[in-house]
């Protein structure tokens, strides 16, 4: 899934995005809230972190612009206002939640998996496609009764998949929603990490779950 971060603060904002991206998320960083905003409203985030007290758009501006315009990514505020009248102004305005800084980061990426799983109607942490298990809070993932190996950009890449099972995938929804601006440009990127893949979910078994529909995209489910 890919997030938005709009942070002020370097060091933090450095260190939470890393957190992200090693968890298996592609993250994008923003400084102040009109550059968040713009980038919010030029791509399809699966969710925002968002700090209230930003140079330039506080946070509560940018939220209420984002939701004036429709924009459904869920919005995490990360922040160090605490006040109660804060919090709910904040969920008034359309935030999915709120967070006070200091915080621990495991509680703060729970968080973001809790509203990118609401987003997408789900309130299970596992997803299960056929004899595919995808424990999207432990990141482990399961084929029959072997547990698959795969790395951050290969998990993020089969959960997006597996969100939007049974329908296909095209490959600029793929590179929208799980790769970042800091990704590689090339542009078989996503074809080399659909084969690694292949090569880990479906290459020892008869059943192939990973399909694909040629000029259109992937699908992940059985053969219907």
């Amino acid at each position: 899934m890919r997030l938005l971060l709009i942070e002020d603060y370097p060091p933090l904002a450095r260190s939470v995005a890393q957190g992200l991206r090693e968890a298996g998320f592609g993250v994008d960083v923003a400084s102040d809230g009109v550059a968040g905003l713009s980038s919010a409203h030029a791509q399809p985030y699966d969710a925002i972190v968002l700090d209230l007290m930003l140079p330039k758009l506080d946070g509560f501006s940018v939220l209420e612009d984002l939701r004036r315009a429709q924009n459904t990514a869920a919005v995490l505020i990360l922040t160090a206002r605490h006040d109660v009248s804060d919090r709910v102004r904040g969920l008034d305005l359309g935030a999915d939640d709120y967070l006070v800084k200091p915080f621990a980061f495991e509680e703060l990426l729970a968080r973001v998996r809790a509203i990118v799983r609401r987003r997408y109607g789900r309130s299970q942490t596992v997803i299960t496609v056929a004899d595919l298990e995808i424990d999207a809070s432990a990141r482990i993932v399961r084929r029959g009764s072997r547990v698959v190996e795969l790395s951050a950009r290969e998990y993020a890449l089969l959960e997006y998949l597996a969100e939007r099972r049974g329908h296909t995938v095209t490959r600029s929804e793929i590179w929208d929603h799980v790769y970042d601006f800091a990704s590689e440009p090339s542009s078989n990127v996503i074809d080399v990490y659909i084969g690694y893949l292949r090569k880990k979910i479906d290459q020892d078994f008869e059943v192939k779950l990973i399909r694909t529909r040629r000029g259109l995209g992937y699908v992940l489910g059985e053969t219907n």
